[in-house]
């Protein structure tokens, strides 16, 4: 009996939870703020800072530091004319601010101490700067004339009004965006603890795979699995190896066995099917790795174990060489739980949207179809082959057919997953 899709991925996620559990509970690698290794990893600790954000009070505007009650009778028939003070450029320390005058301050720069609130350039005659003297050049002198009153605390952000000193800036388990790790430099930390990343040992096998520099002979093909496969591993946090084998079990175990000590999990494809030349069946089941049948197109053949590698025990999770079953397979059954270890949505992005055409699907499967978008919300399905890679790449949504489904009709609901973000 073939094995159900859910029940596959049940057996998965059971498969890598040692690896999750292990790696939450490892001990953190510090990365500098400034690595570009930050991206994309996840915060092992909770993340404080002592820092108020902003640290001062600081102007909003490029304008005059003022005390509002020296503005209070002003108005469009009665300007008030304040004498000229010194100005605080940003970086500049922050200065003293005497009632009855005007501070020049740019935008980011300290309020000067006395002020209260800032008066944007653009609303004060003449609405551009004078000659502007800073600390240590000569006295400032004119006027700056206010056609309308503010208020105490306009144009100033408060110091610690982001974020408050003592604050959590993050949790632990979050993963590093841009924005996050800005945040984090704005704090003025130094050093990141992260989880290390999941160590993958990615390999593809066939006699038929040829490297890409080489022209391709007869009845050989580019590897598109390693790269794919690779790429799908590493957006999802994963620091990924590659190693490709000829169809010889004695090859591929003897690259498992040089390569696998050093990783968290082994991924395969190709060399799983019912072939007389199945490569990685061949040399994984005799060490207990299970190859099953599943009820499900593409990606029927799947297996899944794990290997004593010099002393330690390996997950391997085994997919389909075909190109799309093998994306899907990865998809499906260990990208979700991937997705969560590094911190992402667990699942892609899923909705209910109507078929813009009718389908038909084998009964005994659950199928899984790759489609776009038209323009009315319906969703159009592509050809179920499992070697038409370029309708993969130019796919937006994978949509799930489930087992038992001979033919939906137009405007059949069908649940489907988004893939182009």
């Amino acid at each position: 009996m073939r094995r159900l899709v859910e029940e596959h991925l049940l057996e998965v996620r059971a498969l890598l939870a040692p690896i999750v559990e292990r790696l939450e509970a490892a001990p953190p690698e510090m990365i500098e703020v400034d690595s570009p290794d930050l991206l994309g990893r996840v915060t092992a600790r909770p993340l404080h800072t002592e820092t108020p954000l902003p640290p001062f009070d600081n102007s909003q505007m490029d304008g005059y530091a003022v005390r509002a009650a020296d503005l209070a009778a002003a108005g469009p028939e009665h300007h008030v004319a304040l004498r000229l003070a010194r100005a605080t450029a940003a970086g500049d320390p922050p200065g003293v601010h005497e009632a009855g005058t005007a501070s020049p301050i740019m935008t980011g720069a300290a309020i000067p101490s006395g002020a209260d609130a800032v008066v944007p350039i653009e609303h004060t005659l003449p609405p551009r700067f004078p000659r502007l003297s800073r600390a240590g050049d000569p006295e400032p002198e004119g006027t700056v004339a206010f056609t309308g009153p503010t208020a105490a605390g306009r144009f100033v952000r408060r110091a610690g009004e982001d974020v408050a000193a003592g604050t959590q800036l993050l949790p632990a388990g979050t993963r590093l965006s841009p924005a996050r790790i800005g945040l984090i430099a704005f704090s003025g930390t130094a050093t990141v603890a992260v989880r290390p990343r999941l160590r993958v040992l990615l390999c593809s096998t066939g006699d038929e795979l040829a490297p890409r520099e080489h022209e391709l002979a007869p009845g050989r093909i580019h590897d598109a699995n390693t790269p794919m496969l690779a790429a799908a591993l590493r957006a999802v946090g994963a620091s990924v190896r590659t190693v490709r084998s000829r169809d010889s079990a004695e090859q591929l175990l003897a690259a498992l066995e040089a390569e696998g000590p050093a990783t968290d999990l082994i991924v395969t494809s190709g060399g799983i099917s019912a072939g007389a030349f199945e490569v990685v069946r061949d040399a994984l089941e005799p060490s207990g790795v299970e190859f099953v049948t599943l009820a499900m197109q593409p990606g029927g053949p799947q297996g899944l174990g794990a290997l004593d590698l010099s002393g330690r025990s390996v997950p391997v999770v085994c997919f389909p060489g075909n190109p799309v079953s093998a994306l899907i397979s990865a998809e499906v059954f260990l990208l979700p739980t991937l997705r969560a270890l590094a911190g992402l949505p667990e699942h892609r992005p899923r909705e209910e949207r109507r078929l813009a055409h009718a389908v038909e699907s084998p009964p005994e499967k659950h199928q899984v179809r790759r489609g776009r978008i038209e323009a009315d919300g319906r969703v159009s399905l592509t050809a179920p082959g499992s070697h038409l890679l370029g309708d993969l790449a130019d796919a937006e949504l994978l949509a799930h057919l489930p087992l038992g489904t001979a033919a939906l009709p137009e405007n059949a609901p069908v649940e489907i997953w988004r893939i182009d973000g």
